[in-house]
């Protein structure tokens, strides 16, 4: 835990080193007083920040088509999100749900006290109680962590690089400082790339620590491992259409979960100890075990996602349980 915290502030705060350093650029590049060069820069950075966080749920909700609950729509889930806020003492979010057959959850909105959650229909039909309570747990510990709210103003710095970069093409060559129009584009093109990288990496490391959160709030990190399990297996069978919205704030993402099922549905026979036909939650996570042996699960690959590979959270949730079977989980 002490790890990931670490690890996130860290990324956190080169992200916006590298903010500063497009913001100095720009003063230096276009020889403004670097004072007031800076006055600008932070001006327009927060301008964009600002708009990017208040339409960020609107464009969640219109791209999961999420359907918001009544009070008493849905007992079941209004009570088990209840009791898990007032464990995690945070403020009861609105719920809601996505009508479709994959398996997932998440949250979004604009503070601790505007934050909303959305299971899918298939994960409530797909998953057990104990499972359900581990994913709610994880994200709990979304909310908790200010994790949507982080993700949605760093995010802006990529788009403000880009923006940036875009001077090579519609500024160079049709000015009398093209060169530094060019200097300052190739700056903002490296640290775009850069920055994507970092932003995904500190998706990653989020959800390390939701789940880590989930299995310290709910004392069953089996349950988050075996959800997760089925959740990969789940979203790989969803259409291809289905994978691709809004990757980054669910529980897992399906294009990840397509790709680490690929090799286990080419070698199911391998895989189907027991001879039924169909892989179970254990022959699953032995699968999944054995393809990532092979290097089949490509750590460039794992650079480009929002999420981590489903055997390692697995591999972190079994270190968890056994910290806390023996009383050193949290040290």
């Amino acid at each position: 835990m002490a790890a990931l915290r670490i690890n996130s502030s860290l990324a956190v705060s080169l992200m916006f080193g590298l903010l500063l350093i497009i913001l100095l650029a720009f003063a230096l590049f276009f020889q403004l007083d670097m004072y007031w060069g800076l006055i600008i820069g932070i001006i327009i950075t927060a301008t964009i920040m600002l708009m990017q966080w208040a339409i960020s749920p609107w464009i969640v909700e219109k791209a999961t088509r999420v359907k918001y609950l009544k009070p008493g729509e849905n007992v079941f889930l209004e009570r088990m999100v209840s009791e898990l806020c007032m464990e995690a003492d945070v403020k009861l979010p609105r719920l809601g749900i996505v009508h479709t057959k994959t398996p997932n959850a998440f949250v979004w909105g604009r503070s601790k006290n505007d934050m909303r959650l959305a299971v899918h229909t298939g994960l409530l039909e797909q998953l057990n109680k104990d499972e359900i309570r581990a994913v709610l747990g994880h994200e709990i510990g979304h909310i908790k962590h200010k994790d949507a709210i982080v993700m949605t103003f760093i995010s802006v710095i990529p788009l403000i690089a880009y923006m940036g970069a875009h001077m090579l093409w519609f500024g160079g060559g049709r000015s009398r400082d093209s060169g530094g129009i060019v200097a300052f584009g190739l700056l903002c093109l490296v640290i775009y790339l850069i920055s994507q990288l970092i932003v995904l990496r500190i998706s990653r490391i989020r959800e390390y620590y939701s789940d880590a959160y989930s299995a310290e709030i709910t004392k069953n990190p089996h349950a988050l491992a075996s959800a997760l399990v089925k959740i990969t297996y789940g979203l790989s069978l969803a259409p291809k259409n289905d994978k691709g919205q809004a990757r980054s704030f669910y529980i897992a993402d399906g294009i990840s979960a397509a790709a680490e099922m690929k090799g286990i549905s080419q070698r199911q026979s391998e895989y189907d100890l027991n001879g039924d036909g169909v892989l179970d939650e254990r022959e699953l996570e032995l699968a999944l075990e054995k393809e990532s042996k092979r290097g089949r699960f490509s750590s460039i690959a794992e650079i480009y996602s929002t999420h981590p590979p489903t055997h390692k959270r697995v591999q972190a949730l079994r270190e968890i349980e056994r910290e806390m079977r023996s009383g050193t989980f949290g040290e």
